[in-house]
């Protein structure tokens, strides 16, 4: 068996997991809104993340830690 080959399910090649980042920026959207969060941004340096959310144009993304812990948001 070559290793060229990659593990498939549904028909999608198998990519194996991202490093977990010390930082994401995720959209939560409208309050009344029952969907998860979104990932947006995930990063290990927290003045790229910082900056990447106070250019967001509009509120509902939230800085989180690598624990899930709420850092900042851009609420208005």
């Amino acid at each position: 068996m070559s290793s060229a080959f990659m593990k498939e399910e549904a028909g999608v090649p198998w990519t194996p997991p991202s490093a977990t980042r010390a930082y994401r920026v995720v959209w939560t959207g409208d309050v009344a809104s029952t969907t998860q969060p979104e990932v947006m941004r995930e990063t290990d340096d927290l003045l790229d993340a910082l900056r990447w959310l106070a250019d967001r144009p509009r509120p509902g993304f939230e800085l989180r830690g690598e624990d899930g812990e709420l850092l900042a948001t851009n609420a208005a």
